[in-house]
């Protein structure tokens, strides 16, 4: 293979020597001047400021969104649930469309920008709804929904409460796969001060994820609940506003990559290639025949070297003949790529099976936001002789702990293990990502545990209406367990397809987050229907109204079940996994 000293050299190699065409496409590092350095933390403030910001408008927006559409739209559970699923379904995805127009079209800071005007559109509206009497439905008393005599929304209203979640969805499909992306372009990864910012840096985005949900989920649905919708919508609106104008704030020192056209071509092509000249055999090392290997088109990038897994692909990149002019470009592309793009579907592969493994992962996070609150509506929400916890806020406990160590991690226990194991991070990415899932796991075992001992307690010695004599502090153990589920599995694998993934192909691989999310929903509600569908019919539903009759504490431990054959599905593919650039040929 053509070795990178040759191409340090005089630049001459017939292979490799520099062409005009190579001089104009090198320019991907796109700053206001081309000797510009990553900023790396001096630009965090404004784009780490962005995201908070406009996480705390959109999460402040829609945290109380049912009970919106429940009193203002005098929608059933049935209409609201159907519209809420149908936007939440609509934005996980779109991060996915939102990935790919970034990475091949128009660049990771003019979506975000684009993005963030969508979102802050539909915020506008979405206040204006509440502050304009005409955009909804006439107020209803009390009685008058009892009586079902609320006059219904026209078609008018509802189209205005579509538009606003179209373009908030629009705007969340703008911002969330290019924000974190964007902001590893700010760090140089081949310096150890970059690579140190970036490691860090993943803790710090999820736990200021984490403070606004919190904010979100108590103060902001306070303001909702009991003093204004309007004030609480504009609330939000107006920090998505500033969100805006902090991003902009920071333009001199960012670092802007182009895009480079479809990321799918060059994926596309290295299976081509390799379909091409299956019929070859690829030379032992140092043998006359070489492999494409064009200097890198972005200095700022680690560079990739072949590797033997999956050699088939290896073949994608064997150069025969007359395939590279004299300039050092390869004639056709279909039939010759690089070594970069070789080993980029090579990252793809690799991951896959890690990505699968993640959405059955998330099955026991999804519990925790619905069967824990049925859990609390029958258990003592007293915390203390005054304090009476809504159900619905007990999913705070895990926002805490959450708050509380993921700092304590990055700062106390990332640095002793580094000391100890030598390793940066303290443990390797995918180590991070396992010990979440066996955090998962946990949390089903207690979870199961714990509501043994609750419905023991209901039957015995609950009321009439069935509330067993337990404090709700009871299911504290299992929300913290998530918690630390969630530190570990979901920042590792944001930090995972970040560092990954091919660097052009970094938002698509951010994205799968929230494919992720969607997709272990729909596995959860699949699950949740077999398992109640099942167990009726034998005449001992686990999953029923009432949960002081229901076997909630069997669905946990089938959970639990489940999440271990998906974690030694794990382990098998985290032992056949190969970080990227970490096995050379030669």
């Amino acid at each position: 293979m053509v070795g990178r000293q040759e191409r340090k050299g005089s630049g001459t190699s017939r292979f490799f020597s520099r062409s005009e065409e190579e001089i104009s496409t090198a320019n991907l590092l796109h700053t206001t001047t081309n000797t510009k350095r990553p900023a790396g933390w001096r630009a965090m403030p404004f784009i780490l400021g962005n995201e908070t910001f406009e996480r705390l408008a959109s999460f402040g927006l829609m945290a109380n969104f049912m009970v919106y559409l429940q009193r203002e739209y005098h929608m059933n559970q049935v209409q609201a649930a159907t519209i809420l699923n149908g936007w939440s379904g609509a934005s996980n995805f779109a991060p996915v469309i939102g990935a790919f127009v970034s990475d091949a079209f128009i660049g990771k800071f003019w979506t975000i920008v684009f993005g963030s005007f969508s979102s802050l559109l539909g915020m506008v509206i979405m206040t204006l709804t509440a502050l304009l009497a005409q955009l909804r439905p006439p107020p209803c008393t009390l009685e008058e929904q009892l009586h079902g005599q609320c006059r219904d929304y026209n078609k008018a209203q509802l189209g205005t409460l579509i538009l606003s979640l179209s373009w908030l969805c629009i705007g969340t499909g703008g911002v969330k796969p290019c924000s974190i992306p964007f902001s590893v372009d700010q760090f140089d990864l081949t310096t150890e001060e970059g690579r140190k910012g970036n490691n860090s840096f993943y803790n710090l985005y999820y736990t200021t994820q984490t403070i606004v949900l919190l904010i979100t989920q108590t103060v902001v649905v306070y303001i909702q609940n009991d003093i204004s919708w309007a004030l609480g919508f504009g609330i939000p609106t107006l920090c998505m506003l500033f969100a805006i104008v902090l991003f902009f704030v920071g333009t001199k020192i960012y670092i802007y990559v182009k895009p480079e056209g479809s990321v799918f071509a060059g994926v596309t092509q290295v299976f081509v290639a390799a379909y091409k000249k299956r019929k070859l055999n690829l030379p032992p090392d140092g043998v006359d025949r070489q492999f494409y290997d064009p200097p890198l088109k972005r200095s700022l990038l680690p560079e990739l070297h072949l590797t033997r897994q999956y050699s088939c692909f290896n073949k994608a990149a064997l150069i025969e003949g007359d395939e590279v002019n004299s300039d050092g470009v390869c004639v056709n592309p279909w039939r010759l790529c690089s070594v970069q793009q070789v080993q980029d579907v090579k990252c793809l592969v690799n991951i896959i099976p890690i990505w699968l493994t993640s959405i059955l992962g998330f099955l026991a996070m999804n519990q925790q936001g619905t069967f824990t609150v049925s859990q609390a509506l029958k258990m003592d929400l007293h915390f203390g002789p005054y304090i009476e916890i809504p159900a619905g806020s007990v999913g705070v406990i895990t926002l805490i702990a959450i708050a509380v160590w993921l700092p304590f991690y990055d700062r106390v226990l990332v640095p002793a293990l580094e000391k100890i194991t030598k390793q940066e991070g303290g443990i390797t990415l995918l180590q991070r990502i396992g010990i979440g899932n066996l955090f998962s796991i946990l949390t089903m075992l207690v979870s199961g545990l714990i509501e043994t001992k609750r419905r023991h307690s209901a039957l015995l010695h609950g009321g009439p209406d069935g509330v067993a004599p337990m404090s709700v502090m009871w299911l504290a153990p299992q929300l913290v367990l998530i918690g630390f589920s969630e530190i570990f599995s979901i920042v590792g694998l944001i930090e995972f397809y970040n560092k990954q993934f091919p660097e052009r192909m970094r938002s698509i691989g951010n994205s799968l987050i929230y494919l992720t999310f969607s997709l272990a929903s729909y596995a959860s509600s699949s699950v949740i229907a077999v398992v109640h569908s099942v167990t009726r019919r034998k005449g001992a539903n686990w999953l029923s109204d009432d949960v002081n009759t229901s076997k909630l504490d069997f669905f946990y431990f089938l959970i639990a079940g489940l999440s271990l054959l998906n974690f030694v599905f794990f382990l098998f593919c985290a032992r056949r996994y190969h970080y990227k650039g970490s096995v050379k040929i030669v």
